[in-house]
């Protein structure tokens, strides 16, 4: 059997560098490509039980199925939509969740209101285009999040 040269030795150990870059970065990306894919998929079943709440009627305590207030709104979408369990009042929920920046916050985080982090009165969930889906005093609404009505303390992902 012939001994190949020094130089075809590098050229082809270059080769195979060359072949397991390539393989990483299309996994790399198939792999982002997916996680939004499911990021996707897991907000479309979130809005789809939340939008079938929309002028629910609002009651101070009340955690559905056919009256909500604004945390017992959120719980239960995310139990129905999600499979998760999240704690019963916002400022629990806020104290619980993975906290975001505001712009990193996406479709199906949440966003919090209140006068601070320590007194948080409100929660919503974000749908996109600064607009979220909440109960407050008009029932089940979708609404803008930057409203003279709410003051925004802060952004979680579940």
């Amino acid at each position: 059997m012939k001994t190949m040269s020094k130089r075809s030795v590098v050229l082809m150990a270059m080769a195979m560098l060359t072949l397991f870059t390539l393989f990483a970065f299309v996994q790399s990306n198939q792999h982002t490509a997916s996680a939004k894919t499911r990021t996707r998929s897991r907000f479309s079943r979130i809005y789809r039980v939340a939008r079938r709440k929309l002028g629910r009627p609002y009651v101070y305590g009340a955690a559905g199925p056919n009256r909500f207030d604004c945390s017992g709104f959120v719980k239960y979408v995310y139990r129905h939509g999600a499979h998760k369990r999240l704690a019963r009042t916002a400022q629990m929920q806020y104290r619980h969740g993975r906290k975001i920046r505001a712009r990193h916050a996406r479709r199906g985080d949440l966003v919090f209101f209140g006068g601070s982090k320590y007194s948080i009165y409100h929660v919503g969930i974000i749908i996109g285009k600064n607009r979220m889906i909440d109960a407050q005093n008009r029932g089940v609404v979708t609404e803008a999040i930057h409203a003279p009505w709410w003051h925004v303390v802060g952004y979680a992902r579940v």
